[in-house]
């Protein structure tokens, strides 16, 4: 019986030096082969471009993006440099990872590996993911642009649908709205499709003042210029010198003169308490009368003619 094995394992063992040998007859000849070192030469230059080149791209779009930072920074005075710097941190990083990424498939290619199933698989592996955090994506994209875009910043006057307020809190997530009567407002931002910003431009402070039709109207503009001329000293929220437009109205008692003021954001409403509180201190002290209800009674004497009261 075990004679009878022998010569199987023997030609086994023949066979498996034959293998190794034509292994090692085949490794040599590919290794002495000037192709293969040409071929090998050739790419590994590829690879050293392919990487050069793909750190160059890098430094430089994080370059621009250093610059589009700080030009943002000095646009507005009350920008948070951290969330600049929070933002640029996070471009930077999705530039960093795809143009690694796109470095690793050109490299691979250059072997001549199959590169559809791997991207298959990511696109698989994103579309998971897009459908099952789909909420969580569009809050964080739109908050991302939110804040790439400078909509609005922290300390700004914003209105989004029924919510006023001040900002407090912009994240990636949502955004968190101080209402001025105590109420705050955390809205998920993938939910701000509109929104109004109170705090970017200048306002208009608008004060219409009625007055009685017995008052000389040429009279009334003048004092009403000569109290404002000097608002802007006494009001820091002020910007420049009021301006009256003249009558804005003829009602049924009274003549409506309206004014307006150039302010700084979102102060019309005190500005324009403030002109108010002006104007009738100035209308008391040079007499002018301002329109209120007024009842005429007629009666009759014992002649029958009718007299006013």
């Amino acid at each position: 019986m075990f004679l009878a094995t022998e010569p199987s394992t023997e030609e086994s063992i023949e066979q498996t030096l034959t293998v190794f040998e034509k292994w090692k007859n085949s490794m040599w000849d590919w290794l002495t082969d000037s192709n293969t070192w040409e071929m090998f030469l050739l790419n590994a230059i590829k690879i050293i471009l392919i990487v050069v080149v793909t750190r160059i791209l890098i430094r430089v779009i994080h370059g621009m993006i250093n610059r589009t930072m700080a030009a943002k920074e000095h646009k507005r005075v009350n920008m948070n440099p951290r969330r600049l710097v929070t933002v640029g941190k996070l471009l930077k990083n999705i530039v960093s990872l795809s143009m690694n990424f796109i470095m690793i498939l050109v490299v691979l290619s250059i072997f001549h590996i199959n590169l559809a199933p791997l991207i298959a698989g990511a696109g698989v592996v994103g579309l998971a993911i897009g459908f099952g955090a789909q909420s969580l994506v569009k809050d964080v994209m739109t908050g991302f642009f939110i804040v790439f875009e400078d909509q609005f910043a922290v300390g700004d006057v914003i209105q989004v649908g029924q919510s006023l307020g001040t900002v407090e809190m912009i994240g990636l997530r949502s955004t968190r709205i101080h209402s001025w009567t105590g109420e705050v407002h955390i809205i998920p931002n993938g939910a701000i499709n509109e929104v109004t910003n109170f705090s970017l431009n200048n306002s208009i402070a608008v004060v219409d003042m009625s007055v009685s039709y017995e008052e000389d109207v040429e009279r009334v503009t003048s004092v009403i210029e000569q109290t404002l001329a000097k608002l802007p000293e006494r009001c820091a929220d002020v910007v420049s010198e009021p301006s009256v437009l003249g009558i804005q109205n003829m009602g049924a008692s009274e003549i409506i003169i309206r004014v307006t003021a150039e302010c700084k954001p979102y102060t019309q409403a005190g500005v324009g308490r403030k002109i108010k509180l002006e104007l009738k201190k100035a209308f008391d002290e040079h007499h002018i009368e301002i329109p209120y209800p007024r009842l005429v009674t007629f009666q009759r004497d014992e002649g029958g003619k009718a007299g006013g009261v």
